[in-house]
């Protein structure tokens, strides 16, 4: 039974954890939008499928060529919604339910690389002819260079609050040990203005912000015996 114990005491001492700090970095980096998407189109309603169909494929065709009027290129636009569907009368019986017309719905996403813009477009849309607007979101193109910005912030961050613990503590820092990211970097916080608007709504861009969270353990120093 002593020499298990003297055996385990070793193995005991290799797999302690070694001395060290551990902190969390943050950072957030906060940029004006330099992206903009605009979801608008048309919604028709006919007594036959046939009627609303070609109703809103003439009243569409009228909102794409307002679109590239206007000067945007055709790749910055595409369909994100088309839907036909039919309209029930309000059901007052037990019976199975009376179609008394058809919806059709075509939507596009226009994608604008000058938010400037985006008030012309919704003056265009609705001067066209679109009754669907269905939201403005907001971005930046570059989000992966500010998120590799914000995890060199976030590492810096932990350094200076290990450092002070350290202080405090009255021990050096050594390299770190371990350097791990807080889930998912938070990402552009795209801001979306939903719901019918007029021409004349003024749009507000402000600003798109992206935050990186890390955990970090740096190893203590062992203390340097005297000569």
């Amino acid at each position: 039974m002593a020499a298990g114990m003297l055996l385990a005491a070793p193995a005991r001492a290799q797999t302690a954890l070694p001395a060290m700090i551990s902190v969390t970095g943050e950072a957030t980096i906060s940029v004006p939008p330099d992206l903009a998407q605009v979801e608008g189109g048309v919604t028709s309603e006919a007594k036959t499928a046939r009627e609303a169909s070609e109703a809103n494929n003439a009243a569409m065709g009228k909102v794409l060529l307002a679109l590239k009027g206007a000067g945007i290129d055709e790749k910055d636009f595409q369909t994100s919604r088309l839907s036909l569907q039919p309209q029930s009368a309000p059901n007052r019986s037990s019976g199975p339910p009376v179609i008394v017309g058809y919806r059709a719905s075509n939507r596009v996403t226009i994608r604008l690389r000058d938010v400037t813009k985006v008030a012309s477009v919704i003056d265009t849309l609705v001067g066209a002819g679109a009754n669907d607007i269905g939201g403005i979101n907001f971005m930046v193109a570059q989000a992966s260079k500010l998120l590799d910005e914000a995890r060199e912030q976030a590492v810096a961050d932990a350094r200076r609050k290990a450092e002070i613990y350290a202080k405090a503590a009255g021990v050096t820092l050594g390299a770190p040990i371990s350097i791990s990211e807080g889930g998912s970097p938070v990402p552009m916080q795209f801001r979306k203005m939903a719901g019918a608007m007029a021409s004349t709504a003024p749009v507000a861009q402000g600003e798109e912000t992206i935050g990186v969270t890390v955990s970090v353990s740096w190893a203590i120093k062992p203390e340097q015996s005297a000569q």
